[in-house]
């Protein structure tokens, strides 16, 4: 899995999934169960339906979001 979801777009789902879950806590509906959707994809930084769409806010070309990107450098050896 490549990592499609960025920053911006990680805290987002993450707000948003959690006041939807709130909202279905308080009143008592299975509302809230949606809102693990957003969590979830913002946990795991991957989204199926921006594959889907070809979508992707991650930052870096070839999905690295979710790794360090000092551990990806490889040092240049002459």
């Amino acid at each position: 899995m490549k990592c499609n979801i960025g920053k911006m777009d990680k805290i987002a789902r993450l707000v948003v999934g959690a006041i939807i879950i709130v909202v279905g806590v308080y009143f008592k509906n299975w509302w809230g169960v949606i809102g693990l959707i957003p969590v979830v994809t913002a946990l795991i930084n991957f989204c199926p339906a921006y594959v889907a769409l070809g979508i992707s806010t991650c930052d870096c070309e070839d999905g690295c979001c979710c790794v360090d990107k000092e551990e990806t450098k490889k040092p240049n050896k002459k």
